[in-house]
């Protein structure tokens, strides 16, 4: 049975299809253009293309893991730019459907042009330059994460509503006994006591400030989404938690008093200025407290695609790149505890996330519509194909203020 230290092979992303009675061959241009992309596909994977107004085309060997459906002339317009942002916003708005295994659809990427350099400038450069980091974030946050809980609660778990990966320690493991684990693990690891100051770092939906405030830690947590702030105040009033939550960029915050410890599950990919966010920590950490932070990451500076900073992640957000932060660590008083390695915790968190998105769907259209199920849907099995492929990895770091 594998461990979180255990590596993921691409054959987890592509489970075997169910053997279905081969499509027709593709004949035309456009058919063999789409054929090529099967040269991405693992070895064995297929999938049945269903062009506009003709019949279902065999794509690849083997037994079909997919179907791409086009519904009209946009679709059709979509897939032949052979652009990943044309086609993937194709999909979200209905003019292509694409039913079955998404991980091995994703694959088609490695077919498909992605160059798009202006808006990549404005995302990740421009617009920081212009109105500065604190306001551009302010407005990238509510993109993702301001709608209503209730959403977010159709694919967390019920129990923390964690929107951070959990840590396994056996893949048979519920993702709510991985959530439990760690937040447990933030508060040992830091040695919180009751009465004890903690700076919580993105509020999410209340996961460690009701964890550690129901254990008497005084919990001050931050967030820029107002539908956070609502949820977490809201939960603190019913537990009467001694906690509190600000809307407050971190980069602003002020603090009277030094704070115990400092805790931040997932907002570093938030905070890509790393000598700025650690001469923060710095000031609002006691001498001898410590900072506890998880992360996606990547080895080195990493670009994401077009599609996802127009559509999932707008702005400046990007994976971790370890080696530059531990650099910039290097240039501070901090000294760093140890790092571990959570790629394999975070695939099994996102993949929980995506199969519970998918159980939800019938109440998801309803409640919030096609285009969100599928914005989500998008994301979340597109995290668990870049786990599985290492193209993105995560970790957790312990620093420590002398």
């Amino acid at each position: 049975m594998r461990t979180t230290t255990d590596l993921t092979d691409r054959r987890e992303l592509t489970p075997a299809a169910t053997p279905q009675a081969p499509a027709a061959r593709p004949r035309g241009y456009f058919e063999r253009k789409i054929a090529a992309l099967a040269d991405s596909l693992p070895p064995g994977v297929a999938f049945e293309f269903q062009p506009l107004g003709g019949p279902p085309q065999l794509i690849g060997a083997g037994a079909p893991a997919f179907c791409l459906r086009v519904r009209n002339g946009r679709g059709a317009a979509a897939l032949r730019s052979m652009d990943e942002l044309r086609i993937g916003e194709a999909y979200l708005d209905g003019d292509l459907d694409l039913d079955g295994d998404l991980v091995a659809a994703l694959h088609l990427r490695d077919g498909l042009t992605d160059r798009h350099p202006w808006l990549r400038l404005w995302a990740v450069y421009a617009q920081r330059l212009i109105f500065g980091q604190v306001n551009r974030d302010k407005r990238w946050v509510s993109e993702h994460y301001d709608h209503e809980a209730d959403f977010y609660l159709m694919f967390l778990d019920r129990q923390t509503r964690c929107y951070s990966h959990g840590y396994f320690e056996r893949d048979d493991e519920t993702l709510e006994e991985a959530t439990q684990r760690k937040l447990n693990t933030a508060i040992s690891e830091c040695g919180m006591r009751p009465g004890w100051r903690v700076l919580d770092i993105g509020a999410g939906w209340g996961a460690f400030t009701q964890q550690a405030g129901r254990r008497g830690i005084r919990v001050t947590s931050l967030t820029i989404s107002a539908a956070s702030e609502a949820y977490v105040k809201g939960l603190i009033e019913r537990e009467a938690l001694p906690c509190r939550v600000l809307f407050e960029h971190f980069l602003e915050h002020r603090s009277a008093e030094p704070y115990d410890a400092i805790v931040n599950l997932g907002v570093s990919e938030h905070l890509p200025d790393y000598p700025a966010t650690l001469a923060q920590y710095q000031r609002l950490l006691k001498p001898g407290g410590r900072v506890f932070l998880d992360m996606c990451a990547t080895p080195a500076k990493h670009t994401l695609s077009a599609f996802v900073k127009t559509h999932i992640w707008p702005g400046n957000t990007t994976p971790v790149a370890l080696g530059d932060y531990v650099q910039a660590r290097a240039a501070t008083p901090f000294e760093l505890l140890y790092v571990r390695n959570d790629r394999h915790s975070y695939l099994l968190t996102v993949r929980h996330w995506a199969e519970r998105l998918d159980r939800s769907r019938d109440e998801i259209v309803r409640r919030w519509g096609e285009r969100l199920y599928r914005r989500f849907r998008m994301f979340l099995w597109g995290c668990v194909y870049s786990f599985g492929t290492r193209d993105v990895t995560a970790y957790r770091l312990l620093l420590q203020k002398p």
